[in-house]
C-alpha cells in the first residue's frame, strides 16, 4: 500500500499546516458542491429571487426600498463562495432582474435581440458577482463588493458597441432616500451608496448571528449607517430655487398615427401632428387659456423628413414657429448627401428660420446603428429596417433659446453621465431630453427613461425638459419632482413655468473623479485577495 496521504472520494482535503479556512479559501461554505445539490439550487432560486426583485425596485412601480433588500439577499448568495460560483449566480440574477426589465427592447421585433440583450448583459452581471465572491472573505468586504458592483456598472456603460447603462441602481432611486448622493458624486456614488447598504444589511444580519468581535460588527452597521448619513448630509445640494430668474417652457407632445416600427412609414403625419398641436398652443396662448412661452422644444424625430432637403417639410415648421412666434426646437432626421445619417435638433427662429444645429453624440446600436450587419441579419431580418446607419455628432449642444442656456440630451444619450455632464459644463441653464418610444408601444420603457432624467435633475440641479413623441412627456424642477406630464399616445403641450440654474453640483465639477475612486477601491479590493492566494500557496 503506497505511504501517500489517501482521502476518500468527496471528503474533505487535508488542509496545510500553519493556513487558515479564511486564507486558503477550503471553508466548507466556500466550495461549491460542498453541500448538496439541493443547497446549491436553493442559492441559485434566491439569486432569481434577488434579480425579481431589483426590477420591481424600478418604476413605474414606487418600490425603490427594495433595491437594497435584493443587494442584501444578493449578498447572502455571493458570500464565501468561489468565482465560478458566483458568476453562475450572478448570471441568474441578472437574468431575473433584465429579462423583465429590457421586455421593451422585443416589443416589435420579437424576442430574439431582447433575449440576446439581455443574456449579454446578465454575463456583465455574472462577472460583478465573481468579483464580489472573491472580495467577500475581506475585511470590511461590503465597501469593497460595492464597489466591484459599481466597476460592473462602469464596464455595461462602455462595452460593447459604446456601453448600455440602462437599468444601474441609481435608475431605480429617484423616488428614493439615496437620492441627493447624486448631486454629490454622480450616478456612481448613489448606486454605491445603495449597493452598500444591501451588503451592509446582510452583514449585520450575519455577524449578529456569528458573536463577532467588537470591530467587525462596528464596521457591519456604518456599512449601513454611512449610506444612509451620506444622504441625509447631501440633501442641502438639493434645490429647485431660481438662481437666474425663471422662463416658461413648452413641450409638444404630437402623437403618432400608430404604433410599432413603421410608425415612420406617414413621417409627414408625425410632422403635421407636431405642426398642429404648435398652432393649437398659439390659438390657446392668443385666447389667455395658457401663458405665451418664451421657447418651445419638439421631440425627437418629430420630423423624420429633412427640412433642408424637402421643402414641403421645411414650410411646414416654419408656419409653425411663425404662429407662436418664439424659439423651437425641433428633433429632425438631416440626410446629407453622403455619408450617415444625423439625428439632428435644430433651433428653428421665427424670424431667421433654422439657425444653430446639435447632431446625437451617443448612437444607439441595433437602433439607429446596425453594427456587425452582415452577421446580425442572420438572426433577425428586422435589421434591414435600417437602411442607412446614423452617425454620432461631436460638440455637446446648448442653444440660446430667449436668452436662456438650453441643453440637448437626446434620449439615448441621458443614459449616459459624460453625456448629460458635457452639456451642463457646455453653460446649460436646462437640460431638455427630446425622445422617441414609439417604437415602444406601452411598455415600461417610457416609465424608466422618466426616471433616468428626475436622477439627471437632481445630480445636475437643473430643471429637465421631456418631450416625447407619444409619452410621457414631463417637466421635472432640479429637486426631481415630475411638475406636470403628459398621458401615452395623446397629442398634448405642457406650459410650465421653470427656473434658471447655473451653479454647479459637485457632481458636476468632480466629473468622472467618484467613479475612478470607485474603480481603484474595487482594484484594491481584488488585489487583496489576489495576494492572499498567493501568499496561501507558498509553503509554510
Amino acid at each position: 500500500m503506497s505511504t501517500s496521504v489517501t482521502r476518500a472520494a468527496g471528503s474533505e482535503p487535508a488542509r496545510p499546516v500553519g493556513r487558515t479556512a479564511a486564507a486558503t479559501g477550503t471553508a466548507a461554505a466556500a466550495v461549491p458542491g460542498k453541500g448538496s445539490r439541493k443547497e446549491f439550487w436553493a442559492r441559485a432560486g434566491l439569486a432569481a429571487l434577488a434579480g425579481v426583485l431589483l426590477y420591481l425596485s424600478f418604476p413605474p412601480r414606487p418600490l425603490w426600498w427594495l433595491a437594497p433588500f435584493a443587494l442584501a439577499l444578493l449578498a447572502g448568495c455571493f458570500h464565501g463562495r468561489r468565482a465560478r460560483a458566483g458568476f453562475a449566480l450572478g448570471f441568474l440574477a441578472g437574468l431575473g432582474y433584465l429579462l423583465p426589465l429590457l421586455s421593451w427592447t422585443g416589443e416589435e421585433v420579437g424576442p430574439v435581440p431582447w433575449l440576446a440583450l439581455t443574456a449579454l448583459e446578465a454575463a456583465f452581471i455574472g462577472l460583478t458577482g465573481l468579483g464580489i465572491a472573491l472580495v467577500s472573505r475581506l475585511p470590511a468586504w461590503p465597501f469593497f463588493a460595492a464597489a466591484v458592483w459599481v466597476a460592473g456598472e462602469a464596464l455595461r456603460a462602455r462595452a460593447p458597441f459604446g456601453g448600455f447603462p440602462w437599468g444601474k441602481l441609481a435608475f431605480g432611486q429617484a423616488d428614493g432616500v439615496f437620492t441627493p448622493l447624486a448631486a454629490l458624486g454622480g450616478t456612481p456614488l448613489l448606486s454605491f451608496a445603495v449597493a452598500l447598504c444591501g451588503f451592509g444589511l446582510y452583514e449585520v444580519l450575519r455577524v449578529a448571528r456569528s458573536h463577532p468581535r467588537r470591530a467587525t460588527a462596528a464596521l457591519a452597521v456604518l456599512a449601513v449607517a454611512v449610506p444612509v448619513g451620506a444622504s441625509l448630509a447631501a440633501r442641502p445640494l438639493v434645490s429647485d430655487a431660481a438662481e437666474d430668474g425663471t422662463v416658461v417652457a413648452a413641450l409638444i407632445q404630437g402623437n403618432v398615427p400608430r404604433l410599432g416600427l413603421d410608425f415612420n412609414s406617414q413621417r409627414r403625419q408625425v410632422l403635421d401632428n407636431h405642426a398642429a398641436r404648435t398652432v393649437q398652443l398659439a390659438e390657446d396662448v392668443k385666447a389667455g387659456r395658457v401663458p405665451k412661452p418664451d421657447f418651445v422644444v419638439w421631440p425627437e424625430n418629430s420630423s423624420d423628413l429633412d427640412p433642408y432637403a424637402e421643402p414641403d417639410a421645411r414650410a411646414a415648421i416654419d408656419r409653425a414657429v411663425k404662429a407662436i412666434g418664439v424659439p423651437v426646437a425641433i428633433g429632425a432626421v438631416v440626410a446629407p448627401e453622403t455619408g450617415p445619417l444625423r439625428n439632428t435638433m435644430i433651433l428653428w427662429d421665427p424670424v431667421k428660420g433654422p439657425t444653430e444645429t446639435y447632431d446625437k453624440r451617443k448612437i444607439q446600436p441595433f437602433g439607429e446603428r446596425i453594427p456587425m450587419r452582415s452577421f446580425v441579419r442572420l438572426f433577425s431580418s428586422d435589421v434591414d429596417r435600417v437602411r442607412r446607419d446614423f452617425g454620432p455628432g461631436k460638440d455637446p449642444g446648448v442653444f440660446d433659446m430667449a436668452g436662456s442656456g438650453v441643453g440637448m440630451v437626446t434620449c439615448f444619450e441621458a443614459a449616459f453621465d459624460d453625456a448629460v455632464r458635457s452639456t451642463v459644463r457646455a453653460g446649460a441653464q436646462v437640460i431638455t431630453v427630446p425622445s422617441n418610444n414609439a417604437t415602444f408601444g406601452r411598455s415600461q420603457m417610457t416609465y424608466q427613461q422618466l426616471a433616468m432624467d428626475r436622477v439627471r435633475a437632481v445630480e445636475h440641479s437643473r430643471t429637465v425638459l421631456v418631450p416625447v413623441t407619444s409619452g410621457v412627456s414631463a417637466v421635472i424642477r432640479p429637486d426631481g419632482s415630475v411638475v406636470a406630464q403628459t398621458k401615452m399616445f395623446t397629442a398634448d403641450a405642457l406650459v410650465a413655468e421653470i427656473p434658471l440654474r447655473s451653479t454647479r453640483t459637485p457632481a458636476t465639477v468632480v466629473g468622472p473623479l467618484p467613479e475612478y475612486a470607485l474603480l481603484v477601491l474595487a482594484a484594491a479590493g481584488l488585489g487583496w485577495t489576489a495576494a492572499r492566494r498567493i501568499r496561501a500557496r507558498r509553503p509554510a
